[in-house]
């Protein structure tokens, strides 16, 4: 959704604290910088002032062997515009040690205009309660995790990042960026935000919805042969008709036994992952070529250009149509 830009300045807030993520830090900030460039070129008189913002003052250890300088403190910021909460690997050590950053959250969330927390920055807006009876995502690591410690939320382990009302929550690390530049097309449309991909050598803004993981990376966590040979197979011959029983019988196992094999190896049953993985191809097609939807939906082996939209829908809550419209890759135009 596109939100107009009504001031020549769009304060963006970066909350920092010791063991933070370095990365989604540094990754939103180069996305504002970027963008900066990119208005100024184009002569327009917005910008994004965007700061570090920490409990104390002064040089934050990363969970690296990097340090930033954060010159704003906590207790003196009062949000204007965009607020993102940088996560942590020892979350629940943050959450201890720095309450303050839950008062805070509790404090000027409902007041921002976009409150996004990165990672198991999560636990943050989770630990003020203002994520109950909403959805809400977080890196796939700690998923059960924030479950377990709130069970009046709808956590969604898949997500890349999740929208209710003003608040946003985002998986791991690198997603950071992909809502840094969500927020870019919302502020300045689509043009910008793609400019600023292509100058970070992003080759796809992914969007919120899309899974953490592809069906390739899940297959590869399999320590079965068998199995990695089976996954091998589904990719070499998507455009075929893929039955449950055919691949039972590559891997010299009754069906049965070789959905709960598959299932317990991969962590999605053999038509989940067929069907993740046409879904997979499908969005590359659309992004990286002019390839008509029938050719499309032929090539990775849905029946019809109507199955596959059917899917689409249901995974994706777009058609391929618009999918393709709304993520066009910078490359592709």
């Amino acid at each position: 959704m596109r939100h107009p830009v009504t001031s020549t300045r769009i304060r963006v807030d970066l909350v920092i604290y010791p063991g933070f993520k370095c990365m989604e830090a540094v990754g939103p900030m180069n996305v504002f910088t970027a963008a900066n460039r990119y208005l100024a070129a184009a002569e327009h008189p917005a910008r994004y002032d965007a700061r570090l913002v920490t409990p104390t003052p002064g040089p934050v250890c990363s969970e690296t062997l990097l340090s930033l300088q954060a010159e704003v403190a906590l207790a003196e910021c009062v949000p204007e515009d965009t607020v993102m909460i940088a996560g942590a690997l020892d979350i629940e050590r943050a959450l201890a040690d720095t309450p303050e950053i839950v008062d805070w959250c509790r404090r000027y969330a409902p007041e921002s205009r976009r409150f996004a927390s990165l990672c198991t920055g999560t636990f943050f807006l989770a630990e003020a309660g203002l994520l109950d009876g909403r959805k809400a995502t977080t890196h796939w690591s700690v998923a059960d995790l924030l479950q377990h410690r709130y069970p009046k939320i709808s956590v969604d382990a898949d997500a890349i990042f999740l929208n209710e009302g003003n608040l946003y929550t985002s998986a791991g690390v690198t997603a950071a960026i992909d809502l840094a530049l969500a927020f870019v097309e919302q502020d300045f449309g689509r043009d910008l935000a793609l400019s600023v991909a292509r100058d970070m050598v992003m080759y796809l803004k992914r969007p919120g919805g899309q899974s953490q993981f592809s069906s390739l990376l899940t297959g590869q966590m399999s320590n079965r042969a068998g199995m990695a040979d089976i996954r091998t197979w589904i990719h070499g011959n998507l455009d075929q008709k893929i039955v449950t029983l055919d691949l039972a019988r590559r891997a010299g196992m009754s069906e049965r036994n070789f959905v709960r094999h598959f299932t317990r190896e991969i962590g999605r049953s053999p038509m989940e992952y067929l069907i993740n993985a046409r879904c997979e191809r499908a969005t590359a097609l659309l992004l990286e070529t002019d390839l008509p939807l029938k050719t499309i939906a032929h090539q990775v082996g849905f029946s019809s250009d109507d199955q596959m939209r059917k899917v689409f829908v249901r995974k994706f809550s777009l058609t391929p149509r618009e999918y393709r419209e709304r993520f066009k890759s910078a490359q592709a135009e």
